[in-house]
This record gives C-alpha cells, sequence and structure tokens, in this order.
C-alpha cells in the first residue's frame, strides 16, 4: 500500500507541477476507491486496519494544501471521507494524526480567512470545514476537547463560529447543567473540580521565545520586579507577521492557568490576588487595545464544558473586569464575550455562563457602563443578545 501510494503522489505531482491544467478528479477517484477497497473484509489480510489507515494519513499529509494548493478540495474530501476520519478516529491513536490534518487545512486558509470578505473558492472551503466540524462535534466531541488549543491556536480570531464549534464540545458522557438557572453557583458543581484532558502543545511557543524558566521562577517568587516589563516587551517583539506574538500569549494564558489552578486558594469563589493573577492584570492595564483583544479572546478560548479550566478563567475574566481602571477594558471583555454570543448556535457552555454572570450579578454594575447606552443600537444589540440566549434556555 505504501508503494501504491507513492506512485499515485509522483504522477500527482508531476501533473501538479505542470501548470493550471491540473485535473485533481481522477485522483480524488482512484484514492477514494482505494479507501473503499480496504473496508471490505478479506482473509488474506489479517492486519489490524489502523496501520493501513496511516499510510492513507501519511500521504495526506504530504499532499497537504499548502504543498499541492489545486488539489485543495479533493483533499478536504478524502480527509473527511466517511472511509477514513471515522475509521481513524475509532482508534484512540488515530487521534493525533488527525489533528495534524486539520491543522494542515487551517493553516492554509487562514491567511485568506482574515480577510473581510472571502472569494468563492475559499467560502465554499469554509463552509466545508464547518460541515466537518459538526459532524465532529456531534460523533467525536471528546476529540474536539482534547486538541481545542492547538485548533484554536491557528483558526484567525476572524473565524468566531468555527471556534464556538470547537470550544462547544463537550464528553459524551457528561450532561450540561442549564446555564440560566438563577443563582447557580459554578464552585457547587461536581464536575467543576475536575481538570480538562487537554493532549495539545502548548509549552512549545512559550520555549520558542525562552520563557519556560523566567516564568516558572516568576510565578514561584514574584520575582524578580523586572520580569512582567521584560515579559510585554518580549510579546510585543517577537510576532512574526503581527504586532504581538499571538501563538505566545495564547501559550501563556494557558500554561498560567494550569499552575494557578494548582496553587490560587479559593475564597468565597473569588481569586485571591496572587502572582498568577497580578500577570493577568499587568498585561490587561500595560497592553494596547489589540493587545488586550488578543489576551482576552486567549481567556475566552478556555470557557468550554464544566471542568476547573473553565471555572478558572470565567473568575479571572470577571475579576478583570471588575478591577478595570478604565471603562475600555470592560468594553473590550464584553465585546469577547458579545461578539462570540451573536453568531448562531452552538454557544460554549462556559462563555453563557459568564456572560449571565456578568449582566445578572450587581457587583460588576454592567447596566450602568456608558458602553452599554453609547447609542440606541448598540443598546438594543445588548438586549437582544440577553433575549436571544435566554430564548434557547438549555440549549447552549
Amino acid at each position: 500500500m505504501r508503494n501504491i501510494l507513492s506512485r499515485i503522489i509522483y504522477c500527482l505531482h508531476n501533473s501538479h507541477a505542470a501548470g493550471t491544467s491540473f485535473d485533481q478528479r481522477p485522483y480524488l477517484r482512484l484514492l477514494v476507491g482505494l479507501l473503499k477497497q480496504f473496508q471490505v473484509a478479506d482473509p488474506a489480510f489479517d492486519g489490524p486496519q489502523i496501520m493501513l489507515l496511516l499510510e492513507f494519513r501519511d500521504a495526506f499529509h504530504f499532499l497537504r494544501p499548502a504543498s499541492y494548493p489545486g488539489f485543495v478540495f479533493a483533499w478536504l474530501e478524502l480527509v473527511s471521507h466517511r472511509f477514513f476520519m471515522p475509521k481513524i478516529l475509532a482508534e484512540a491513536q488515530g487521534w493525533p494524526f488527525v489533528a495534524e490534518l486539520l491543522i494542515d487545512f487551517f493553516s492554509f486558509v487562514a491567511p485568506w480567512l482574515k480577510e473581510a470578505q472571502m472569494n468563492p473558492a475559499i467560502h465554499l472551503l469554509y463552509q466545508g470545514i464547518l460541515r466537518v466540524l459538526l459532524v465532529l462535534l456531534h460523533d467525536f466531541p471528546e476529540f474536539l476537547c482534547d486538541y481545542h488549543y492547538n485548533f484554536c491556536d491557528v483558526i484567525p480570531q476572524t473565524c468566531i463560529q468555527m471556534r464556538n464549534l470547537i470550544l462547544s464540545a463537550f464528553p459524551h458522557s457528561m450532561k450540561l447543567p442549564d446555564p440560566f438557572i438563577p443563582n447557580l453557583k459554578l464552585d457547587l458543581l461536581p464536575e467543576i473540580k475536575d481538570p480538562p484532558r487537554i493532549k495539545s502543545d502548548f509549552y512549545s511557543a512559550i520555549q520558542k521565545v525562552g520563557l519556560i524558566a523566567p516564568l516558572d521562577a516568576f510565578i514561584k517568587t514574584g520575582k524578580p520586579v523586572t520580569f512582567l516589563a521584560d515579559l510585554l516587551h518580549i510579546l510585543k517583539t517577537t510576532g512574526e507577521d503581527e504586532s504581538y506574538n499571538v501563538k505566545a500569549i495564547n501559550s501563556i494564558v494557558l500554561y498560567i492557568g494550569t499552575r494557578a489552578i494548582a496553587e490560587v486558594a479559593y475564597q468565597r469563589g473569588e481569586l485571591s490576588p496572587l502572582v498568577p493573577m497580578e500577570i493577568f492584570r499587568y498585561l490587561t492595564f500595560n497592553f494596547d487595545n489589540e493587545g488586550r483583544y488578543i489576551l482576552f479572546n486567549a481567556i475566552a478560548n478556555q470557557l468550554r464544558y464544566p471542568n476547573n479550566h473553565t471555572y478558572y478563567f470565567s473568575c479571572v475574566l470577571l475579576f478583570l473586569f471588575a478591577e478595570a481602571s478604565q471603562e475600555i477594558i470592560q468594553e473590550q471583555i464584553t465585546r469577547i464575550l458579545v461578539e462570540r454570543l451573536i453568531v448562531h448556535r452552538p454557544h460554549p457552555w462556559g462563555l453563557l455562563v459568564t456572560f449571565v454572570e456578568l449582566v445578572k450579578n450587581q457587583r460588576y454594575n454592567f447596566w450602568g457602563r456608558a458602553f452599554t447606552r453609547c447609542a440606541p443600537e448598540i443598546e438594543r444589540l445588548f438586549i437582544q443578545v440577553g433575549t436571544h440566549i435566554a430564548q434557547h434556555k438549555g440549549v447552549p
């Protein structure tokens, strides 16, 4: 099989390199035919099917869209085919390989998805990947839960609905509490004490900028006092194509959360002012609007199903809202939440719980903020969002 796939790739490569006359349909039909052929039980073959599927996975990774853009439509159909994706995801050892294939796709389309208008071809690809994510959300939600960080790390911040589909996943065995229950106490939910399973590598971006050791030392001791200023400088100067190092910010947020959950003491549901919270506070107050938007998005990406990460980061976001010295910070936090709620369902459970707490708890004085009533259309928007989520009680 490896030899057969190698010959097919060789022919495809030569055809693709020939120019605009490349036709992906014969290769699609040939590869789909091979996938179908090996779904039939054959007494001559007694090996595990996963080994054959991994050979196809290696071929698909080699033919990834970044290397063969003319093959992208056939590639997406092959990767999501019922004879490949469900079969390989049925084995736990196949999960990281499917995650890598999806990251191949997200990385390829990301530059186009950042644009305000999508061309027809990218729009079709966008619709196709949404359908794939819906299938995964229904049939393999644990897969999306385990690799949510890797996916959100490469999906552009403009793709709010795509991100919501990933962050709305929760384990099959869990029944979500109604986020609209009056006086819902997150800290009393039995699931809220359990850590989520994360199989993503969220350390590499911090290691790349040399922050692991200094960050660990600062979390333990609060020293040196110059660390926060150095951290701010590094995050501003190490971004490759952007003003900020977005991957490093995403990585630092989750890393600090995992460290803080084990060390931070909870007092009546509120966070103690310990070092991890001081890092979030410092970055919030010293970033400009763009940096805060990236930071708050990274925090909101952890508002998922009931677990201790969701609880911690919900507390972080509400704490930053309450402690903000400028209303622009509160307005940006509100924007992050609202723009994820005005798109079509599904909405992540933790996002709904955090927004409901923000608008209902008198401590935050949400409706007394000037930005909620700065213009009639803005005020109507907040009212519509509140009405919209209330109409779907129990259906996040």
